[in-house]
């Protein structure tokens, strides 16, 4: 067999190897998440917030407490957070949204939340209001068709 030969068989079994590895990975991994799933909604607490800011930011400069940030993984207090400034009661405090969460939070107003420790997870309802919906995203052809569009009304 020539050389060649034994490379592919060398690069195929190494990247048999990796996909292993990653399988076995991924489910040690979906099992630690689902832990911490069910640690969260054993904690869950319906709390009345005033939201006064919401914004994205790195975990070192999110303005959480020390502790939190020393338990993120070092690649992980590089990354952007959903972080909310809230009013609970007397104290401001800064919380950490789901994305989902964050995107229908309304600023400057009164919302009933689920939290789990600092973590909001649920938007219950919203003083003065319904509880907005998510905005469906557009997909990369509908916005396309939408530019192509607007470009042959700008023509004429």
């Amino acid at each position: 067999m020539p050389w060649w030969g034994w490379l592919i068989i060398g690069i195929v079994a190494l990247l048999i190897g990796v996909v292993v590895f990653l399988f076995f990975f991924g489910r040690k991994l979906q099992r630690k998440q689902a832990d911490a799933e069910k640690q969260m909604e054993a904690m869950k607490q319906q709390v009345s917030i005033l939201v006064i800011d919401k914004q994205k930011k790195k975990m070192i400069e999110s303005g959480l407490p020390e502790q939190v940030i020393n338990e993120t993984p070092k690649y992980s207090r590089r990354m952007k957070v959903p972080v909310v400034k809230a009013k609970i009661g007397p104290r401001v405090m800064n919380l950490i949204a789901d994305a989902q969460v964050f995107e229908i939070l309304p600023v400057k107003k009164t919302c009933t939340v689920m939290i789990s420790g600092i973590y909001i997870t649920e938007l219950k309802s919203v003083r003065g209001g319904s509880v907005p919906k998510l905005p469906e995203k557009k997909g990369f052809m509908a916005r396309m068709k939408e530019k192509a569009a607007g470009m042959m009304k700008k023509k004429q």
